[in-house]
């Protein structure tokens, strides 16, 4: 039985997401909804670089929301306008549709960001029959589904902490990069992710949501962060990053009971590969330690077809949250995270 899908954007996520529902035997296109007038009136297959579908993007919300579709995969980015995202969604949720999205990360734990935010979802579910499941691959499948499976084989469990280690030279989202991180900004900079809180706002719901699957009561949330600078210019994506400012950052969310952190996300983040050599080191990789009896160290490398580990990570997000749908529309209606879904495999897949 085909599901008919509607993507919501087509930039970073978006476009991978749109070409993943094309590909895959048990989705059917049902709308495009674009944000630039450029793309306005395009085939969908123009957008993704995949053959004419005959569907065509649109910039009329109304319209899309009037077609008979399953659900919506919203991609629309999110880091500088998340609670206008919300609202997108319960617009979404209300109409109907279920939804799938990567935009508000925090949202991998439905509840995590607040009462008013999760009554808000909440009421749109229940008035269109809907579901609404966030993930991706960070947050999403690499730090919550990966270590909590992963935790199953301890015999007892001291820390389990969650890098990821990537070069972002080619991450295609400038805003992100260089606003949202701080890249090219002098080390004293205070981007919009290393101010009070903001780690725990895009984190924190993993945090949730693995304090949740392991039975833990966490005492607190701690953030910590390092920068270091460029040593020589660099040009990323035609902007320069210039010797002494921001070239390479490392944070950390600890999840802390007894006094000591129990559960650590930690993100190992330069744009020169040769930056910081002291930090964790990766081949382009998620990796899961667990200290205890056994420990355990599980790398997940992963990369695209011309070998790139930044743009692997963008098309595992948009897979992950494609190949849900089915479960997704086969749940009961309301908010769900990746504990209420069975095992999403890649069934019918196989090429």
């Amino acid at each position: 039985m085909s599901h008919r899908v509607i993507q919501w954007s087509t930039g970073n996520v978006g476009r991978y997401a749109l070409r993943q529902i094309l590909d895959h035997p048990e989705l059917a296109l049902a709308g495009v909804w674009v944000h630039g007038a450029d793309k306005d009136g395009l085939d969908a297959g123009a957008l993704c670089d995949r053959p004419p579908t005959g569907v065509r993007a649109t910039r009329d919300a109304d319209a899309l929301l009037a077609l008979e579709a399953d659900c919506v995969v919203y991609t629309a980015t999110a880091d500088r306008r998340p609670f206008d995202a919300v609202k997108d969604v319960a617009r979404i949720l209300a109409a109907g549709k279920n939804v799938v999205s990567s935009s508000i990360v925090g949202l991998v734990h439905p509840r995590a960001l607040g009462d008013r935010v999760t009554a808000q979802l909440e009421e749109a579910c229940a008035k269109g029959g809907s579901s609404f499941f966030t993930s991706g691959i960070d947050p999403g499948f690499a730090n919550d589904v990966l270590p909590l499976v992963l935790s199953g084989l301890a015999g007892r469990w001291d820390e389990i902490r969650v890098q990821e280690i990537i070069n972002y030279a080619t991450y295609a989202q400038p805003e992100v990069l260089f606003e949202t991180m701080g890249f090219g900004k002098p080390l004293d900079a205070k981007p919009v992710l290393l101010m009070p809180g903001a780690l725990r706002f895009g984190w924190g719901g993993t945090m949730r949501l693995l304090a949740e699957g392991l039975g833990l009561v966490l005492d607190e949330v701690r953030e910590v962060h390092e920068r270091r600078p460029a040593t020589q210019r660099l040009d990323i994506q035609g902007q320069i990053v210039e010797p002494g400012t921001t070239a390479a950052l490392r944070f950390e969310l600890q999840g802390i009971v007894g006094g000591r952190p129990v559960i650590v996300v930690e993100h190992v983040t330069r744009l020169d590969d040769a930056l910081a050599p002291d930090w964790p080191q990766g081949n382009g990789s998620y990796r899961v330690l667990i200290s205890g009896e056994p420990s355990i160290r599980c790398e997940l490398e992963f990369w695209d077809a011309k070998g790139d580990h930044a743009v692997g990570g963008v098309i595992l997000t948009a897979t992950r949250l494609v190949n849900a749908i089915p479960a997704v529309v086969a749940a009961p209606p309301g908010l769900l995270s990746a504990l209420d879904l069975p095992l999403v495999t890649g069934r019918g897949l196989l090429r």
